[in-house]
């Protein structure tokens, strides 16, 4: 399955929870649940918790940096096609 396909499919389900609770509640999960599976993620790359706690910061560092990233284009292709998102 491919990237846009794999981030639809959790878009997809957001909007289903919509029916039942505001954009904002679905949202703050939605940040919940991807912090809980990256800490998931992360924590298999290391042998014990003491190697996590060294790397903590640098592991902050990517993810908030990588979802910045990602934050800022999507909010710019909004930017630039608002009507047409926003119909």
């Amino acid at each position: 399955m491919l990237f846009f396909n794999r981030a639809d499919e959790h878009i997809n389900l957001s909007n289903q929870q919509l029916i039942h609770t505001t954009k904002g509640k679905t949202s703050a999960s939605m940040m919940y649940s991807i912090a809980r599976f990256n800490s998931w993620v992360s924590a298999c790359g290391f042998e014990n918790s003491n190697e996590m706690k060294k790397s903590k910061q640098k592991t902050i560092d990517y993810f908030v940096t990588e979802y910045r990233k990602m934050l800022e284009e999507n909010l710019n292709d909004y930017i630039e096609n608002f009507d047409k998102y926003m119909q």
